[in-house]
């Protein structure tokens, strides 16, 4: 864990593991000797006959990513990027590539498309703008971003690291409004924040809170408190939303960082109910249930209805777990060495696995019947189960 000068906070794999006897240490020398030692990862576990049989109806090399990405899913295409900025944009049923272009630059913030458009962030802090591969325009941004631009709407959503937000047109770059919630919390979360768009309402984290925006206007419609985080100093006192944002139909769940789960109601902006778990990954949800897990890898499913626990595994401690899915009455899930675990959504049972080149670095996304994931050596598959 390393504080920047941006007052980020940073957890590497190895370092999340140990989330709350590193929230415990006050200062970065005290935070390196709390670190010497790392739980064992569990074994894993024989499997009989699989379950189900995973293919992968196609496969793209997109070249490798350093951080976190994001996949971008619209008008049945997936765009997605490298870090050393190759963006590229395929069809989800064949896998064609529909179009490519180069940033000619490393990117910070990968990637946000509607399908048509596309946006990127690079380390030197310009977000950039394309059209199916066109590079419309460039604006240099007042600070860092690391959370993939929102695209929709025929604008470009982009949070920094402080919190802020900015919209922009689209199609020329013109800058329309900024919005930052005053009296945020000085330190902020080195990892995806929250940026998202539910009907004609504008979804963002902001610390422990969702904020719901007049895209047009910047104006706050709804402010929703996921949890109050508690502690002794300020890096036990983090609690950003971490993105992406679990939606099912008018509801989402989100992952408050070492605090909670927990579940709103987006019409009424209302907070429908919360669950403690510290955990680091975002959440995922459907109409019937909320998956997640905590810092020690422990996975849980809840009713999306109420909250209450349908079962919880712990075969996966300490594995480095990726952000889950729900792929129809399955859930997947990556972990560091690069398996993917498929578990059956009703009772957690293991149901197969199988081996990618590396670890995911994106949540999967599910699209109809196929999974998408994308590893760390840079490679997008397209997955179905038979």
């Amino acid at each position: 864990m390393t504080l920047t000068r941006a007052k980020l906070v940073n957890l590497t794999p190895s370092a999340s593991r140990l989330v709350k006897l590193a929230a415990a240490c006050a200062v970065l020398a005290v935070l390196a000797a709390c670190g010497s030692s790392k739980p064992s990862p569990a074994s894993l576990e024989s499997l009989g006959a699989p379950g189900v049989r995973l293919t992968t109806a196609w496969s793209q090399r997109i070249g490798s990513v350093e951080g976190q990405l994001n996949l971008a899913v619209g008008n049945g295409v997936v765009t997605t990027a490298s870090t050393d900025g190759d963006i590229v944009s395929f069809d989800i049923a064949s896998g064609k590539e529909r179009w490519r272009a180069q940033a000619h630059a490393d990117l910070s913030a990968i990637v946000g498309s509607d399908g048509r458009y596309a946006a990127v962030v690079t380390q030197a802090n310009e977000l950039l703008a394309f059209d199916q591969g066109k590079l419309l325009w460039r604006e240099r941004l007042p600070g860092r971003v690391i959370t993939a631009p929102l695209v929709a709407g025929e604008r470009v959503f982009v949070q920094a690291v402080d919190r802020s937000v900015r919209a922009y047109d689209v199609l020329d770059g013109r800058w329309l409004w900024q919005y930052q919630r005053p009296g945020g919390e000085p330190l902020a979360l080195a990892t995806s924040g929250v940026i998202t768009a539910f009907r004609d309402t504008l979804l963002v984290g902001q610390g422990a809170r969702l904020v719901g925006l007049d895209p047009l206007k910047g104006t706050v419609r709804f402010d929703v408190n996921v949890g109050t985080p508690r502690g002794t100093n300020e890096v036990e006192r983090l609690g950003d939303l971490v993105g992406p944002l679990a939606r099912a139909d008018d509801e989402a769940c989100v992952r408050a960082f070492q605090l909670s789960v927990a579940c709103m109601e987006l019409n009424r902006g209302s907070l429908r109910w919360t669950r403690p778990q510290a955990g680091r990954q975002a959440v995922a949800a459907t109409e019937r249930m909320v998956v997640g897990s905590d810092g020690a890898d422990r996975l849980s499913a809840w009713k999306a209805e109420n909250g209450d626990l349908l079962w919880r595994v712990d075969r996966f401690t300490y594995r480095s777990l990726s952000a889950p899915a729900i792929w129809g009455n399955r859930v997947v899930v990556g972990d560091y060495d690069g398996y993917l675990h498929v578990l059956a959504s009703d009772d957690g049972r293991t149901l197969a696995r199988t081996e990618l080149d590396s670890a995911l670095v994106a949540a999967p996304v599910v699209v109809d019947q196929t999974l998408l994931v994308v590893t760390r050596k840079g490679t997008l598959y397209a997955l179905r189960a038979n």
